[in-house]
């Protein structure tokens, strides 16, 4: 099922892609999994593999901003500026959808969630799949709903491999993912873009290119997005993130904090940004190791650490203030 992605075999995924079939595509955040955006019955398939509520929305990845249009109307003068600037790459806009969208894409909403992924093998796929007609692939994260997004090949076979389809199905093996947190999210339907979800371009990158923007309060939003459930991103074992860790618990921490007596090391990034790539890592070696708890140090910061945080707070089922 695992495929590399040599021409040929990219070029076949494409291919299958356009007949229905789904494809684990990787990309510089997690690896997505991808159904065209227009099939209804292959939108209907993967959230059936993935268990994930109808009501969900999912993300439009497209290969190009040419086909911004295609999904969207009434585009605000500041996305397409925050579009040229950090396009390719991991940032999502939110813009009101236009009439070719799915109803299974929106969550019921008028929105449309848009990304261009930055990942060779992302681009060379989307570049095949638009010369047989696709207009764009709906790709949520190629895991079971809630819990931990996959960031190697290996993470998805362990999570769909009982429910894709080995002779249509296939996974492109893109090696490890570069920044291993799910794209910023910003909304763009409104007069003023607010942030949804934090990423890996964070909030002061944002505001170099639009001054005025702002955070959303989720906690009084009504708002659907992914990734915007109270507990996601989590793992079998329990994440805790506060108090003191015991004894046989699993530790994530910077290179610079020692391991407590008695807790196992799951990993020791150097930086924040490779505490953001080994995350998600981290926690399924928990799982594997059947362990009960994980104890997380929190980075500081107020670049990628907001994201880390956040994705640290929904797998403890936490609400962020």
């Amino acid at each position: 099922m695992i495929v590399v992605p040599t021409d040929a075999a990219i070029s076949s995924a494409a291919l299958a892609l356009s007949k229905g079939a789904l494809v684990a595509v990787p990309t510089e955040t997690v690896y997505g999994l991808a159904a065209d955006a227009r099939n209804s019955q292959a939108l209907q398939r993967m959230y059936l593999v993935k268990n994930r509520p109808k009501e969900h929305p999912v993300i439009v990845h497209i290969g190009s901003i040419e086909y911004l249009d295609y999904w969207t109307k009434e585009i605000p003068t500041y996305a397409i500026q925050l579009a040229n600037t950090f396009w390719p790459g991991p940032m999502t806009l939110v813009l009101k959808k236009s009439r070719h969208v799915d109803h299974n894409l929106t969550g019921g909403q008028q929105t449309i969630g848009i990304r261009i992924p930055k990942h060779d093998v992302a681009k060379l796929l989307f570049d095949r799949f638009h010369e047989l007609g696709g207009k764009g692939l709906a790709m949520p994260s190629a895991n079971r709903f809630g819990a931990v997004s996959p960031t190697d090949a290996q993470a998805v076979v362990k999570e769909l491999r009982n429910y894709l389809d080995s002779s249509t199905d296939k996974i492109l093996d893109g090696g490890i993912c570069e920044v291993g947190l799910e794209s910023t999210i910003i909304n763009c339907s409104e007069e003023i873009p607010e942030i949804l979800r934090p990423g890996a371009i964070t909030f002061s990158k944002i505001k170099s290119v639009v001054p005025i923007c702002k955070v959303k309060n989720l906690s009084h939003s009504n708002l659907k997005f992914s990734g915007n459930y109270l507990k996601h991103y989590a793992p079998k074992a329990k994440v805790v993130f506060t108090g003191n860790p015991n004894k046989g618990d699993g530790f994530l921490a910077l290179i610079s904090i020692s391991t407590p007596k008695n807790c196992i090391r799951l990993a020791s990034p150097k930086n924040s940004n490779e505490f953001a790539q080994i995350l998600y890592n981290s926690f399924r070696k928990a799982d594997e190791m059947k362990l009960k708890q994980i104890y997380v140090k929190l980075p500081h910061g107020i670049g990628i650490e907001t994201a880390i945080i956040e994705r640290v707070y929904k797998a403890a089922g936490e609400q962020l203030s």
